[in-house]
């Protein structure tokens, strides 16, 4: 099973996405977004599979978002693409794509919903925070 995350090291909540795919004990291919930009007709595909507008997928926080007046409705969603592929750190994070699903892992454990094997465990976040999904994985 191929297991697709699209991550951004400087992220907490990335890592954290990251680090519950491996505690599945799968190996994702991990894309940092921010180096290798997905395309026009991927970045579609992604919002296709996830079911979320164009809108949501915009990162507000720690971007040119409000610099580039993105909050007025003028923007039509080929324009919010555009500006996405020509400013990465306006997509939201971190996307995960599996065979059972694509989510936007906001919170990180969106993602145990796609993977194979979401019984992880007892997993601490970064920031403390305790996540318990039942038996422990082991790695096959």
């Amino acid at each position: 099973m191929t297991i697709t995350i699209y991550h951004n090291p400087d992220c907490g909540t990335s890592r954290n996405t990251l680090a519950m795919i491996r505690a599945s004990g799968e190996d994702p291919v991990v894309i940092e977004y921010l180096k290798t930009p997905p395309s026009r007709e991927r970045l579609l595909e992604l919002i296709a599979a996830m079911g979320i507008t164009t809108r949501q997928l915009i990162r507000e926080k720690g971007t040119p978002y409000a610099e580039l007046g993105l909050a007025d409705p003028k923007w039509t969603d080929d324009d919010l693409i555009d500006v996405m592929l020509a400013h990465p750190i306006l997509i939201n994070r971190p996307i995960v794509e599996t065979p059972r699903g694509t989510v936007l892992a906001r919170p990180s454990e969106a993602v145990l919903g796609v993977l194979p094997n979401p019984s992880i465990g007892r997993f601490v976040k970064e920031d403390g925070e305790v996540v318990e999904t039942g038996q422990a994985a082991t790695r096959v």
